[in-house]
């Protein structure tokens, strides 16, 4: 059960950010106006919300979930790999330290993105990307042990259609995961049951689950019908202007 979460404001300069696709400029009024829906839906799922200012050194700073693995336990800060993300680390850390005084670090040569990471129960999943290396990856792992964790790495590096691991794989709960269809045959996820996500709806593989709600991306039909089928319950939003920077459900919060 999450009780607290993380976000931060998009920045006036928001389509100045890093983005591998190509699917236009948002539109910024849109993008508040999406970003204030999920802020509603966290809410409604019973999140209580710390709520940071825009940042506008880091128009990529909304995307609050690359700064920080958040366990039960310890907060992990990352260190991104886009040279541009390093500062938004120290930006969100005072908030961070709120909750979690004492915190561990990624450290060079290591670089870690939080979108890498999905937790699966007492396993976590370190996505090797183009974001996160394998200095990065080893660090993650070591500090997830000393909590009595255990970890595996997916390589993406060579995929295409994503950025980060989350980008085609979610954790939902009951030892489900939410995969894409390109990812599914990965024998790293053999010991769960999968929901498979075709390819035309494989931006919707990045759900997040929050308490008794499957948050879900609209437009993907088949995907919501599924979640419906095996009895959770989805909660849809429009991530349109997100999905034109790299950016999914998961990216716009810290959860714990």
């Amino acid at each position: 059960m999450f009780q607290h979460a993380i976000v931060r404001l998009p920045g006036s300069n928001f389509a100045e950010g890093l983005t591998t696709v190509h699917l236009g400029a948002p539109k910024f009024d849109r993008v508040l106006e999406q970003h204030a829906a999920y802020c509603q839906a966290l809410r409604e799922c019973g999140v209580t919300l710390t709520i940071l200012d825009a940042d506008l050194r880091y128009p990529d700073s909304t995307f609050v979930e690359d700064t920080a693995v958040i366990t039960p336990h310890r907060a992990i800060l990352t260190r991104p790999g886009a040279a541009s993300r390093e500062g938004e680390v120290d930006a969100i850390r005072p908030a961070i330290a709120s909750f979690y005084p004492a915190m561990l670090h990624i450290h060079a040569p290591g670089t870690l993105d939080g979108g890498d990471i999905c937790e699966a129960g007492d396993h976590f999943f370190i996505g090797l990307s183009h974001r996160t290396n394998e200095a990065g990856a080893e660090q993650l792992a070591a500090h997830l042990a000393s909590q009595g964790y255990t970890s595996s790495t997916i390589d993406v590096r060579t995929m295409t259609s994503i950025l980060h691991l989350k980008s085609g794989i979610s954790y939902i709960c009951d030892n489900t995961l939410m995969v894409m269809e390109e990812m599914a045959a990965n024998p790293s996820f053999a010991a769960h049951n999968l929901i498979r996500v075709s390819k035309e709806e494989s931006y919707g593989a990045n759900c997040v689950r929050v308490n008794d709600r499957v948050l879900v991306a609209t437009g993907f039909p088949k995907l919501t019908d599924e979640l419906i089928a095996r009895g959770f319950k989805p909660l849809a939003l429009d991530m349109s202007e997100f999905q034109k920077m790299d950016g999914g459900l998961s990216c716009l919060s810290l959860r714990f």
